[in-house]
């Protein structure tokens, strides 16, 4: 992993759920923790159980999943380095918890939901599904891309991934012309996706998790 921490040290939550229910991956945003953000799973599906880990990329005392260049700009290396420590950690906690084939679906806000996508992207046998609210394009080639992440994601068949992206039309945080180029990107890699855009900007609303639980379902 990045910081050489043993997957069993990472600080994480996990709840078993039902027998044989699917595993929904809790991922918080900036400043959030893996206790806030597994209060959002009873909502999607009570019976799943749950696997919450906490970002461990410190900003200003705000965990984070990745390091970033500026508001918006991401430090894509670093972003995908993080997702293989994140899919590692899966791997883990597949085997440690017994989850043996059940699902696992990534569930995340804002930066954690820019790293599922990463993941997904860069990992599709390890995390093929994801609920991505209020997310953007997290490995958009810019002037800082590593062209080796560029072709690892060019590389990736995702014709067994299924997507759901749930976002605000006027969010600054997560513009829409990111969202559209992900989505563009995610299909013609053959995933499934879904788009659901609502007015306003960035966060979780009603209407999130009602059209989430409809794609659970």
């Amino acid at each position: 992993m990045s910081d050489a921490t043993p997957q069993a040290e990472w600080p994480h939550l996990f709840r078993p759920g039902s027998d044989d229910a699917r595993v929904l991956l809790m991922l918080h945003g900036t400043g959030g923790n893996e206790q806030e953000i597994a209060g959002l799973a009873s909502a999607l599906d009570p019976t799943a159980a749950i696997l919450a880990p906490r970002g461990r990329v410190q900003e200003n005392g705000m965990n984070r999943w990745f390091r970033r260049l500026s508001e918006g700009v991401f430090d894509t290396a670093d972003v995908a380095r993080r997702a293989d420590d994140l899919a590692a950690f899966l791997t883990w906690a597949r085997a440690t918890y017994a989850l043996g084939d059940r699902p696992i679906v990534a569930v995340g806000f804002s930066n954690g939901a820019n790293i599922a996508l990463a993941t997904a992207l860069l990992h599709p046998a390890v995390l093929p599904r994801v609920i991505a609210f209020s997310g953007m394009h997290p490995l958009a080639p810019s002037l800082d891309a590593d062209r080796g992440i560029d072709a690892r994601v060019a590389a990736g068949d995702l014709s067994a991934s299924a997507v759901l992206l749930l976002n605000g039309r006027t969010d600054p945080m997560a513009p829409l012309g990111s969202v559209q180029k992900l989505a563009t990107m995610l299909e013609e890699r053959g995933a499934h996706v879904q788009v659901e855009l609502r007015p306003g900007g960035h966060g979780i609303t009603e209407s999130d998790v009602a059209a989430a639980v409809a794609w659970l379902a």
